[in-house]
């Protein structure tokens, strides 16, 4: 049964939907800087990926500022939900369906708000407006509350793959028949947890991300969110279909605790998982967006896996060169940007390299290309445990 994206949406540090992110894609920009709203040590120190809206001022926009102990995970999540439900012209009663699986998907969720947490769970406050917000399913359960969703629901947290498995079980609850259509993607923000984190492993970065360049020097951590809409193509009628959904596989090299296998266990048979499920051959792929962090681990890694995958390699970058890496959500949106490519007949280049790697003989695309036949697509996301996910588009 194939399986078609009907609507998307998205907020990022590109900007607070799809069209603003798209302009930003074409022009080259990135989202990249010091941080204006998180209270951190770092925040002028390293560079992050933020969006560019105060929590307050977003919960203004979507009119949901009468409703406590949301956090600014909650909101970027409800923000790409409303945006790809509309895309998809999906009405209350579709959204509602039991026919409609929502499957969404977080790292840090609702503990972005990390000094709340502490006071909370070490019962320094009588009890904040939060107390039922700093779970990873959080955001979820908010919005199935508001939208009555009585489907599937699901929050995934497999670190960095994790909006990427939920795409992938999205598909597969459609393609096994349990749903006619699923909601998936995910969010994170900013965090003390994660920064902090990042930084005791030493692998932020004090100046923007630059995957696969020779001399990278780290990533930027980012935030964002990002839904896709699902649909069986029997139930789409005469909806615009953006892609198709149609190959995924996930590995697990369970190598280390936050690196992957040097030899590339975990990402070759992701895609090759992918590749098979697509039933397409590598020589098929036209484009891969790559999971290109900008780490020394990760970059070399998957360069690994496309040398042991393809005899020659597609084109491929690192759009995390435009947002940062953002966690939970990064799967999902680097999903958009692929259909974006489809869509467009475009490929976004990887930004702020000045000397590509070149280990293998191949280097990433440094060029805005346009007008360019993309069939397939492979978009790659990869967690700590070396949980690796591959999911393949189609024009």
């Amino acid at each position: 049964m194939n399986v078609c994206v009907t609507g998307i949406g998205c907020i990022s540090p590109l900007g607070a939907d799809v069209d603003t992110n798209l302009s930003m894609l074409r022009a080259a920009k990135d989202g990249l800087g010091h941080s204006k709203y998180l209270n951190s040590a770092y925040s002028s120190e390293k560079f992050f990926g933020e969006v560019d809206i105060e929590t307050k001022r977003l919960a203004e926009m979507l009119n949901l500022e009468s409703h406590k102990g949301l956090t600014r995970t909650d909101l970027f999540a409800f923000k790409a939900f409303r945006e790809a439900v509309a895309s998809a012209g999906l009405t209350a009663n579709q959204i509602s369906s039991t026919d409609t699986a929502f499957i969404s998907a977080s790292t840090v969720g609702g503990m972005c708000l990390t000094d709340e947490l502490y006071r909370d769970s070490n019962l320094q406050t009588e009890q904040s407006d939060f107390v039922d917000s700093y779970s990873c399913a959080a955001h979820t359960l908010k919005i199935v509350e508001f939208y009555s969703i009585k489907g599937i629901s699901n929050t995934i947290n497999t670190a960095c793959s994790s909006s990427a498995n939920a795409i992938m079980f999205g598909m597969r609850l459609i393609r096994t028949g349990r749903v006619k259509r699923a909601i998936v993607g995910g969010v994170d923000s900013l965090a003390k947890y994660t920064v902090n984190g990042f930084n005791s492993l030493q692998i932020l970065s004090g100046e923007k991300c630059k995957p696969f360049d020779i001399n990278r020097k780290g990533l930027n951590l980012g935030e964002a969110a990002a839904y896709l809409v699902l649909e069986a193509e029997d139930v789409c009628g005469k909806k615009t279909k953006l892609a198709k959904v149609i190959g995924a596989g996930n590995t697990n090299d369970a190598y280390h605790t936050s690196s992957m296998s040097d030899n590339a266990v975990g990402v070759t048979l992701c895609i090759q998982e992918a590749l098979l499920d697509a039933g397409i051959s590598p020589e098929q792929v036209d484009y891969i967006n790559a999971h290109g962090t900008g780490t020394q681990n990760n970059d070399i890694v998957e360069m690994t896996g496309f040398k042991n995958v393809f005899k020659k390699v597609p084109p491929f970058s690192s759009t995390k060169s435009y947002t940062g890496h953002t966690l939970g959500a990064a799967g999902a949106l680097e999903a958009v940007f692929s259909i974006l490519s489809i869509s467009n007949k475009e490929i976004y280049p990887s930004l702020n390299i000045t000397e590509s790697e070149n280990a293998y003989g191949f280097s990433p695309e440094r060029n805005y290309l346009s007008k360019i036949e993309l069939k397939y697509v492979l978009s790659n996301s990869y967690g700590f445990g070396g949980n690796c996910t591959s999911l393949i588009f189609a024009g």
